[in-house]
């Protein structure tokens, strides 16, 4: 049965997005500015790193961020482990949630929300459940419940549990807290990695999808 959005959803929410987007964009012009520069330096190139990932209803779009890791590879051409390819200044970036900072141009344009689960990668789709798989019945956002419940410090189920409840409470009372609470854990710093990872470790499926 196809999920059918409330009044807020279908009719505020996306006005909002574009709104707060477009003035954000306008108001952090000179720090994206200076980002750029610095993560241009820095990074020894582009400062921008850009992926596919699925959006609503699973549709590929492409998410921008300032870049966090080298492109350094082994002798044998595959990437390093994401914990050597970090840099300081890519542990700032993330501290701070200013590598998410390009995402606004993802909002302005409709592929994302201000508040909604995460986009994560394309690889992952198939290994959903049916009940993960509901993440993708809203945006994905700048920030969402699972991040301000945890962020990075949770199990992956866990952030699922996190991003379908929000998909069954999408009000804008429920976006507001999640902002308010999102301002908060970026000034306390809080949940920016695992416990056995630099940022995370990859989802391979839920216990109960890997049955043969």
């Amino acid at each position: 049965m196809k999920r059918k959005a409330g009044f807020y959803e279908k009719f505020i929410k996306r006005l909002l997005d574009f709104l707060l987007s477009l003035m954000a964009l306008c108001v952090l012009s000179p720090v994206l500015l200076i980002l750029m520069i610095l993560g241009a330096i820095l990074m020894k190139g582009n400062p921008f790193f850009t992926q596919q990932r699925p959006g609503r209803n699973e549709k590929i779009f492409r998410l921008i961020k300032f870049r966090t890791m080298t492109c350094q590879k082994d002798k044998d051409g595959n990437l390093l482990p994401d914990e050597q390819r970090l840099t300081k200044y890519g542990r700032f970036l993330r501290s701070t949630s200013l590598d998410e900072l390009p995402e606004l141009i993802n909002i302005l344009v409709g592929h994302m929300s201000i508040v909604g689960p995460r986009p994560l990668l394309v690889r992952y789709l198939p290994r959903y459940n049916a009940e993960q798989r509901r993440r993708h019945d809203v945006r994905p956002g700048l920030t969402g419940w699972a991040q301000v419940n945890g962020r990075n410090a949770i199990s992956w189920e866990d952030k699922f549990r996190l991003d379908v409840w929000y998909v069954d409470n999408v009000r804008f009372g429920t976006d507001v807290k999640t902002i308010f609470m999102t301002v908060k854990n970026v000034l306390r710093r809080e949940g920016i990695s695992s416990e056995t990872s630099a940022t995370m470790e990859e989802f391979m499926g839920s216990p109960e999808n890997q049955e043969v």
